[in-house]
C-alpha cells in the first residue's frame, strides 16, 4: 500500500470514529440515559405513525380508488416522516455544534452526517417495526418489490439530507431564515403525494406534480410496496440529478457559512 493510500485510509478511519462518537453524543444529549433512552429515536416516529393509521382506520373506508387505505397511509406518512426529520436537522446546525467544531478532527460535515445517520436509522427502524406489526396482524400485504422500496427510501433520505445542508447554511445566524423552514415543510405535505397517488389526479396535474422530487420518491416507494397492483409515476434518474445538484449547492453554501463564522 502506497503512502498516499495509507493516509487516505487513515483519514477515513478518523472520520468514521468521529461520526460514531458524534452519533452517541447526540443520542445522549437528546434522550439521556434514563428510561428507554435512545430508543425514543425509534419510538417517537412510531407513535406518530400509529396515531395517523388509527385515525384513518376510523374516518376512511377500507379501500379508496381500489387501494388499501392503511397501506396508502403507511407508504405515505413514513416517507414524509423521513423527509421532515432529515430536512429539518439542518436548522441552526453549526450554531448548536460550535462546541465540538473546535476539535481538530471534527468538521461540520461530520456533525451533519452524524445527525443524518441518527435521524435516518431511527425512522427506518420505526418503519420496519410498524410494518412488521401490521404484516403479522394480516393488515398489510407482503412487500412486492423490496429492492425498489429500499432504493426509494435511500433516495428520499439523500434528498432530505441535501436540503438540510442548504438549510444549515442559510439558517446560520439568521432567525428570519429559520422561520421559513417549518412553513416550507408544511407546504410540501399537500404537494408530496403522501395521501394521494399521481394516478388519481387529472392528466394536467400529473404532468406538473411529477416535477416534485419528493412525489417521485413516494411513488417509487409505493411501487416497491404494492408492485404492479398500482400504477405509479416516477423517474429515479431525475431525482438523482436534482439531489446531486442540491447536494453540491448545499456543500458550497456550508463552506460559505463556515467561512462567515470563522474570525477574520
Amino acid at each position: 500500500m502506497t503512502g498516499s493510500m495509507r493516509r487516505l485510509v487513515r483519514g477515513f478511519q478518523i472520520q468514521a470514529r468521529s461520526i460514531r462518537a458524534l452519533v452517541i453524543r447526540d443520542m445522549m444529549l437528546r434522550y439521556g440515559r434514563n428510561n428507554i433512552g435512545f430508543f425514543w429515536v425509534i419510538v417517537e416516529p412510531m407513535i406518530l405513525t400509529a396515531g395517523v393509521l388509527f385515525m384513518f382506520s376510523i374516518i376512511k373506508s377500507q379501500y379508496e380508488h381500489g387501494t388499501h387505505v392503511l397501506s396508502m397511509v403507511l407508504t405515505g406518512y413514513m416517507p414524509l416522516t423521513l423527509w421532515r426529520h432529515t430536512s429539518n436537522l439542518g436548522v441552526g446546525l453549526l450554531q448548536r455544534s460550535a462546541g465540538v467544531l473546535y476539535h481538530r478532527n471534527i468538521t461540520a460535515l461530520d456533525v451533519f452526517l452524524s445527525r443524518m445517520i441518527l435521524e435516518g436509522l431511527g425512522t427506518t427502524a420505526a418503519l420496519a417495526f410498524v410494518y412488521a406489526v401490521l404484516w403479522v396482524a394480516g393488515i398489510v400485504a407482503p412487500i412486492a418489490k423490496p429492492g425498489y422500496l429500499i432504493a426509494a427510501w435511500l433516495l428520499l433520505w439523500w434528498l432530505g439530507g441535501s436540503v438540510a445542508l442548504i438549510v444549515a447554511a442559510l439558517t446560520e445566524g439568521s432567525e428570519v431564515a429559520e422561520r421559513f423552514v417549518q412553513p416550507f415543510q408544511y407546504l410540501t405535505v399537500p404537494l408530496s403525494g403522501v395521501f394521494f397517488m399521481v394516478d388519481w389526479l387529472p392528466q394536467r396535474a400529473q404532468q406538473v406534480i411529477v416535477y416534485n422530487p419528493i412525489t417521485n420518491c413516494i411513488e417509487f416507494f409505493r411501487e416497491g410496496f404494492f408492485g404492479d397492483a398500482v400504477r405509479t409515476y416516477h423517474d429515479a434518474g431525475y431525482v438523482v440529478l436534482v439531489t446531486l445538484f442540491l447536494s453540491l449547492i448545499g456543500l458550497m453554501l456550508l463552506e460559505w457559512a463556515k467561512a462567515k463564522r470563522s474570525p477574520a
